[in-house]
């Protein structure tokens, strides 16, 4: 299934802006990484509210795009990761 074609071309550009933010959180050392999902979260609903409106619609296009940034991030690690 192609998730990307459920996401609007408005909200598109809050997966590689999540996933630098998400960097930059890792980078805290007093964060704990289970934490990072779950603020990306509510980052991609909020600004898909500013984006786009409060609506219905904009709440799935927050966590359709919390969820790609976050699968990205695991595509990028486990690939990295994939000969240990």
């Amino acid at each position: 299934m192609d998730v990307l074609r459920f996401i609007v071309d408005e909200a598109l550009i809050l997966v590689p802006v999540l996933y630098i933010i998400g960097s930059l959180l890792r980078a805290i050392p007093s964060l704990p990484n289970w934490w990072i999902p779950w603020i990306l979260l509510v980052l991609g609903i909020l600004s898909c509210f500013f984006y786009l409106g409060f609506s219905l619609d904009s709440l799935f296009q927050g966590i359709l795009v919390a969820g790609t940034t976050v699968y990205c991030n695991q595509l990028v690690k486990q690939t990295r990761n994939r000969n240990q």
